[in-house]
Order: C-alpha cells, then sequence, then structure tokens
C-alpha cells in the first residue's frame, strides 16, 4: 500500500523582506502565512521546524498507541512535544536536534515498560525514520 500526502508553499520577495503562504492537501492549513520573522524573529505565523516538530509528535504518538495495543495496553491520555532545533553552523543553518518530550498514563503498566515502548516507537515512526537519512528527490520548473 502506497499514501502520498502533500503540502504546499508559495513565496514572493527575498528572503527578509519576502513572505509566504503553507498550505496542506487536507486544507488544516491553507494559505498559513509564513516568512523570516516567523521563523527567526518570534513574529507570529508558522515555520518550517515547528511544522517538522508537529508532525514527528504526532507521528510518534500514534506509533506508541499502536505499540501499546500490541502490547495489551491502552493510553487514557498522551502527550508528545517535539523541540526542533535550528542552529547556524557552517554553511548555513541546520537542524542539530529533535528533542521529543512525552507525558502519558497508561494504566496497568509500569515506568520501565513505558519507556522501553515508547523508545520502540520513537525508532519506528515513519517520521522519525524520514528524519535519520531519506532520500530527498527535486522536481524543478522555472515558469
Amino acid at each position: 500500500m502506497q499514501i502520498n500526502r502533500t503540502g504546499s508553499a508559495q513565496w514572493s520577495g527575498g528572503l527578509k523582506d519576502g513572505k509566504g503562504q503553507i498550505s496542506t492537501q487536507s486544507s488544516a492549513l491553507k494559505h498559513y502565512p509564513y516568512g523570516f520573522s516567523s521563523r527567526f524573529e518570534g513574529i507570529p505565523g508558522t515555520n518550517p521546524e515547528e511544522l517538522i516538530g508537529a508532525a514527528h509528535a504526532g507521528c510518534f504518538t500514534m506509533a506508541l498507541s499502536l505499540i501499546l495495543e500490541e502490547a495489551g495496553l491502552k493510553a487514557t491520555d498522551m502527550e508528545t512535544t517535539a523541540k526542533v532545533t535550528l542552529e547556524s553552523v557552517e554553511g548555513g543553518f541546520a537542524i542539530t536536534a529533535i528533542h521529543l518530550t512525552l507525558t502519558g498514563t497508561v494504566p496497568n503498566t509500569d515506568e520501565r515498560t513505558f519507556v522501553e515502548l515508547a523508545n520502540k516507537a520513537k525508532a519506528g515512526c515513519p517520521v522519525s525514520k524520514a528524519l535519520s537519512a531519506v532520500p530527498i528527490s527535486l522536481d524543478v520548473k522555472l515558469a
């Protein structure tokens, strides 16, 4: 089975004076603003790093719910935050770390088991795998 999902971005202008809009296939985000100031200066709007964080947190938490079910467990609540670190490095900027923070309520288990299953989800979640080293292809067309 293959599932394809799309996200898109539109941009006009230079880096600092430009403005962009991000949209998702589902329209959960539709022409949502982003730009230099929302990425680097804390101005309202989104940015690629928080979108990666949201995607990673969502994927990891869903993967963990599957792994818990396979172990005969079910969470009554789980909340995950993904802190994505963007740093200036030689040659520009790079995402240098992603730190997941999970808090969960899972009846009939202990912390050691929960940590073990969470680590299994971190390793197996499709977004974790993609962020580790997925080939990125590119098609370009000059309009």
